[in-house]
């Protein structure tokens, strides 16, 4: 499907960030510079952090904890869609270990890059103009649609922001997330609106009756009802692309960097790219419920196209 904007969250800053939980290899020493055996930094490698990456082994990661996208298993290791494509792309640029850090909510995953907390972002963010003002993405690797988590049966008959608008229900989002914009533009009022930390209390809101629905990404909400909700009396609705001032809101989603890191960006697009034009992105993201579909149509698109908002 073509749509004239490709966007997934709103950038929101918040602040606070959760005790790094490292996945493996030893710990990164991040934002520092080569040091030859002189005991003079090379500035040829303090410029390119990839160079520095090789060196040490590692490269620290910064997630929101969000399934399927990134985050940690029960046994504590790092996976998700984005981490296992990122891993691959990493050890073909000769780089082993990724340690993992935890934020508090997707929003502040962005501060926390700028920060240098870690050293990109691997949580299936969308690449949004917005965003693109405050860092660099990769090309993105998958492209997604919305849904709503509802009740069995759908007693509501929820399909769309405008129907929630007009019948009264209240929908859950996440802290930091577009589809609170989505409502917005489809009409839904404030006071219908209940924003949530994360995926599990959202989960939990609906359950308990503090919402009527829950908006997120299609591939999201199927994934964390089958892993952790079966049991429960729930439900997923067909998928649907929400439309904001006439355009189409599809997502495509890539990985994070610093602006400055441009050397990085470009191999980490050459390995993308490689892994792309050989079948390679959907074999490691299909378990987590990503399809053809959404591998092919990101192939289609770069993020300069998603930065101009095209």
């Amino acid at each position: 499907m073509t749509a004239n904007r490709w966007t997934r969250r709103d950038f929101l800053r918040s602040s606070g960030l959760a005790a790094a939980a490292l996945v493996g290899g030893p710990a990164l020493i991040a934002g520092c510079s080569r040091v030859d055996d002189g005991g003079t930094t090379s500035a040829s490698q303090s410029a390119d952090p990839l160079a520095r990456f090789k060196q040490t082994g590692t490269i620290k990661v910064g997630i929101a904890n969000e399934q399927p996208y990134g985050y940690r298993d029960k046994d504590g290791n790092l996976t998700g869609e984005a981490p296992e494509v990122a891993r691959v792309i990493f050890k073909a640029l000769g780089v082993d270990t990724m340690e993992a850090q935890i934020v508090d909510s997707f929003g502040s995953l962005i501060p926390g890059l700028q920060s240098k907390q870690y050293d990109f972002i691997a949580a299936g963010m969308f690449i949004t103009p917005e965003r693109c003002s405050e860092i660099a993405f990769s090309n993105p690797d998958y492209a997604g649609t919305t849904a709503f988590l509802v009740a069995k049966g759908n007693p509501k008959k929820i399909t769309s922001f405008e129907e929630i608008a007009k019948g009264g229900a209240k929908v859950g989002v996440l802290e930091g997330a577009v589809e609170k914009g989505y409502a917005e533009a489809g009409g839904v009022k404030g006071g219908q609106i209940q924003v949530f930390p994360n995926q599990n209390a959202a989960f939990k809101g609906i359950l308990a009756g503090r919402v009527d629905a829950i908006a997120l990404t299609a591939v999201s909400l199927r994934w964390t009802l089958q892993q952790q909700y079966a049991d429960e009396p729930l439900e997923v609705t067909e998928s649907f692309v929400p439309v904001v001032d006439g355009k189409e809101q599809v997502g495509a989603g890539g990985f994070g960097f610093r602006k400055e890191d441009t050397g990085l960006i470009d191999a980490f697009n050459a390995e993308l790219k490689k892994l792309q034009d050989s079948n390679g992105v959907l074999p490691l993201i299909e378990k987590f419920g990503f399809t053809k579909t959404e591998v092919d149509n990101a192939a289609k698109l770069t993020a300069q196209q998603l930065c101009a908002g095209s």
